[in-house]
């Protein structure tokens, strides 16, 4: 079995271009110096795209693939509607359909129209919508299930729920969507747990080549998995279950969850392998390793019967 090529990244960044408090090519630089393979500049309703062709080096890594947060307030501006166009070929003007369902569904619409992919951004973030939402929106690839924003409410509330909950539900509900980890990166200077700051969730993206094509391929498959810090050393995902290893930490135990339709917990184990193979009626099957440190990963769903009802 030939060795698996990971390549990491941040969808989700902000510079100068919008609310960010660097400049793009600054802000490339930490992505570049932190041992980022590639780098999506999401500014809000803004393409941001580095002129490296005026005298600044241009560097191999990160690849910087095009993108933008797609942002509106609707209900007077009570209610944030962001969403990522990830490898859009040109600048997405957000639309404000007057309800939260409609406004999701015509800007997911208007940046596949852009070629890129859509992924739903915090949706927590001023407990803007839930599942109930995105459950009847269609043609979404990616969802957050982390966002390193301090605002963004990760975990939920009494009553509200987390985004692994509005990320099982959906996928309960029918939908294929793949979990994101992200940044959502603003503050460069100042770190502190009050701030927007790089480096906190990414993607680990499965890739033959470090292209644009390849990574957001991969995306739009599934063929990733996300991370705020654990880090996988193989990852076997098919219609007949996971299998995956995990890199050690020292004196750090990790506890592997298998998750199905509604969150049901269908097997968990602790170590650095755990493997789930499927029986054939369950829906979806994921996996979350969580560490006694804290950082967690998360990877894709897998269809086991859907497999079934082809064979």
């Amino acid at each position: 079995m030939s060795e698996q090529q990971w390549y990491k990244g941040n969808i989700h960044t902000h510079t100068t271009e919008s609310d960010g408090d660097e400049d793009p090519h600054k802000v490339a630089s930490w992505y570049r110096r932190h041992g980022y393979d590639f780098l999506v500049l999401s500014d809000h309703n803004h393409l941001t795209l580095l002129g490296y062709g005026t005298g600044r080096r241009r560097f191999r890594k990160p690849l910087m693939v095009p993108g933008e947060e797609v942002s509106v307030r609707i209900d007077g501006g009570a209610t944030p509607i962001h969403i990522n166009g990830v490898g859009i070929s040109r600048v997405v003007e957000p639309v404000d359909a007057g309800d939260v369902v409609s406004t999701l569904q015509a800007n997911v619409d208007a940046i596949v129209a852009a070629g890129g992919i859509a992924s739903i951004n915090h949706p927590n973030y001023e407990w803007a919508f839930d599942h109930r939402a995105l459950s009847r929106v269609e043609g979404a690839s990616l969802l957050e299930v982390f966002n390193g924003h301090p605002r963004a409410n990760v975990f939920g509330a009494p009553g509200r729920p987390s985004y692994e909950q509005i990320w099982d539900s959906v996928l309960s509900a029918g939908r294929v969507i793949f979990g994101v980890a992200t940044d959502d990166s603003h503050n460069y200077h100042d770190f502190t747990p009050g701030h927007s700051n790089p480096g906190r969730g990414w993607v680990m993206v499965e890739a033959d080549e470090l292209t644009q094509d390849a990574i957001v391929g991969g995306l739009a498959t599934g063929r990733f998995y996300a991370s705020t810090g654990v880090a996988l050393t193989r990852l076997e995902c098919s219609a007949d279950g996971i299998a995956l290893e995990i890199e050690e930490g020292l004196h750090i135990v990790y506890t592997t969850q298998f998750t199905g339709k509604g969150g049901e917990v269908l097997a968990e184990s602790t170590g650095l392998t755990a493997e789930y193979e499927a029986v054939g009626d369950e829906e979806y099957v994921r996996a979350t390793v969580v560490s006694s440190s804290g950082p967690s990963a998360w990877t894709q769903p897998v269809f086991p019967a859907v497999r079934d009802a082809v064979d």
